[in-house]
């Protein structure tokens, strides 16, 4: 019994021991993922016209790690660029990004905390963000007097259009009086042909005076026989 019992209890103290080599062993990797600075990386970039600094954190266990940003001038720190960020990292990747107008060619150092070590100097593009958003608005001038000329033709050719138009109207509206003026003309030519004139009323007053006259004559014929006869 006695044997047995040293047995178990020799078993017992190896496997505790083998746990805590195990437990051991684990904690140095984590440790050892989370102290590797070259798990970090930092990029300058530009989204949607202006200047971003992005820091990739690759620490597979999922430590939680602070970031910082500073421009750097003659290695010296100049000022920080926003607030200090927490990032827990992945074995993608996981991102944070600072919003900064970056000029070509600038330095800026990004330091990691707990590791208290800094990232290799990020230096940005030669080219800036700002070019890009100088260049868009030249496309706007060259808008727009393409769009001032194409307008004033079109305008022109309006204000040019009801030019031909009146004269045909006018060279429409003329002979109408002509026409018109020759009505008077032959409703002229048709009233002396029917004998429908001025003189009809002089050959009517002469007709009458005649008739006049020859009723006279026939009165005085009359009573002068009467006169004889007695």
């Amino acid at each position: 019994m006695s044997l047995s019992r040293r047995t178990a209890a020799r078993s017992v103290r190896a496997l505790g021991v083998a746990a805590a080599s195990a437990a051991l062993a684990l904690g140095a990797a984590g440790h050892a993922f989370a102290d590797d600075i070259d798990l970090f990386s930092a990029s300058a970039s530009c989204a949607g016209g202006k200047g971003v600094i992005t820091v990739t954190d690759k620490d597979p266990s999922g430590a939680s790690a602070t970031v910082t940003v500073y421009l750097e001038n003659n290695n010296a720190d100049v000022r920080r660029v926003g607030d200090p960020q927490d990032v827990k990292g992945t074995a993608k990747g996981a991102t944070i990004s600072f919003a900064e107008d970056w000029e070509p060619n600038a330095v800026y150092r990004v330091h990691i905390e707990p590791l208290n070590a800094d990232i290799k100097l990020l230096k940005t593009p030669a080219k800036a963000c700002q070019a890009d958003d100088t260049a868009t608005p030249s496309s706007t001038p060259s808008g727009t007097p393409s769009a001032t000329p194409s307008a004033s033709p079109s305008e022109s050719a309006d204000t040019e259009s009801p030019a031909p138009s009146e004269p045909s109207a006018g060279g429409e509206a003329t002979p109408a009086p002509a026409g018109n003026d020759l009505q008077p003309a032959a409703q002229q030519s048709n009233l002396a042909e029917t004998g429908a004139s001025s003189n009809t009323g002089l050959i009517v007053g002469i007709a009458a005076l005649l008739v006049v006259l020859g009723g006279g004559a026939v009165f005085f014929g009359l009573r002068r026989r009467g006169s004889g006869d007695r």
